[in-house]
C-alpha cells in the first residue's frame, strides 16, 4: 500500500473526528444515509427547513445536498445552504440525482452546480446531462458506463472548478487535470436503492476530515466499495446485502489494511 493514497488514514482521522454532516437529501434515502453515516464513524444531520439550514451549516464539518425528491422549499433551502457552506468554507458535495429526466431537475441541478461544490458525484447518465450531452437516463438510473462519461466528466470538473466523480462499474474521479479509476464494489449493489445517495453521504465524511477533494472522493468510493464486496460475501440478496453494508462499514477499521484498487488513468 502506497502512501500516496492512504485511505486507511483518512478512515482512521474520519473515526478520530466523528465529523457533523449536515444533509439535505430525499426522502427515499434519508434512513440508509443517516446509518451509513453513523456505521462510518460520522454524525448525520437530516436538516432541510429553510428556517434553520444556514445556521447548520454553520456548525457543520461538510454538506451533502441530494435533489432526489425536489419541492421549490426544498430547492431554496438547497441554494442558502450551499452559499452558506462556500462562504465559511465549508466542503459540499452535490449528488444531482435524475438530472435529465425533467426540465426543473436539470435547471435545479445546473444551479446547485454553479454554486462552487468540492464534489460532484453522479452516475454516468447524470454527469452527462448535467454537462449538456444526452445522457440516457431512465429514471434516476443510468444506461450509460461510466467509461462513456470520463473524458466528459474531466471536462466538467474543469468549467466548474471542482471535483466530479462518476460511478459506475468503475468508478472515475477527476479535478480535470488527474483521473483516479477506483475498482471496488458488486454488481447487487445495484439493486438496492439509496446505496448511491448513501455514498454521497460518505463523500461529505470524507471531505469533512481529508483536505483535497479528489483524494477524499477516491477514498470514499473505494471503502465504500470494499463495504459493498465485503457485504455481498454471503448475502442471499439485495435486502440482506444493504444491512450487511452498514455492519461492514462499521467494521472497516477491524479488517487488515489491504491495498485498495486506486490508479491514476
Amino acid at each position: 500500500m502506497t502512501d500516496q493514497y492512504d485511505a486507511w488514514g483518512a478512515l482512521a482521522r474520519l473515526r478520530k473526528a466523528g465529523p457533523l454532516v449536515h444533509c439535505i437529501t430525499n426522502y427515499v434515502a434519508m434512513d440508509v444515509t443517516a446509518n451509513t453515516l453513523l456505521a462510518i464513524g460520522a454524525s448525520p444531520a437530516m436538516v432541510h427547513a429553510n428556517e434553520e439550514v444556514e445556521d447548520f451549516v454553520s456548525i457543520s464539518s461538510a454538506l451533502v445536498v441530494n435533489i432526489g425528491t425536489l419541492s421549490p422549499a426544498w430547492v431554496q433551502a438547497m441554494g442558502r445552504a450551499a452559499d452558506r457552506a462556500v462562504a465559511r468554507g465549508t466542503p459540499w458535495v452535490l449528488d444531482p440525482v435524475g438530472v435529465g429526466a425533467t426540465d426543473y431537475r436539470t435547471r435545479t441541478a445546473r444551479d446547485l452546480a454553479g454554486r462552487k461544490p468540492s464534489v460532484v458525484r453522479g452516475n454516468a447518465s447524470e454527469i452527462l446531462s448535467l454537462a449538456g450531452e444526452v445522457g440516457g437516463s431512465k429514471g434516476v438510473d443510468s444506461t450509460r458506463g461510466a467509461e462513456e462519461a470520463a473524458g466528459v466528466a474531466r471536462e466538467l470538473a474543469r468549467g466548474l472548478g471542482c471535483v466530479v466523480a462518476v460511478t459506475g462499474a468503475v468508478d472515475y474521479v477527476t479535478d480535470g487535470r488527474l483521473t483516479l479509476a477506483v475498482e471496488h464494489g458488486h454488481p447487487m449493489m445495484t439493486r438496492v436503492t439509496a446505496l448511491g445517495c448513501a455514498l454521497t453521504g460518505v463523500t461529505g465524511a470524507f471531505l469533512a476530515v481529508e483536505p483535497e477533494p479528489l483524494l477524499a472522493a477516491a477514498y470514499a468510493l473505494a471503502l465504500f466499495g470494499l463495504a459493498g464486496e465485503m457485504a455481498a460475501s454471503g448475502a442471499i440478496g439485495p435486502g440482506t446485502l444493504r444491512v450487511r453494508l452498514i455492519d461492514a462499514l462499521h467494521v472497516l477499521d477491524t479488517i487488515p489494511r489491504t491495498e485498495l484498487r486506486i490508479r491514476e488513468v
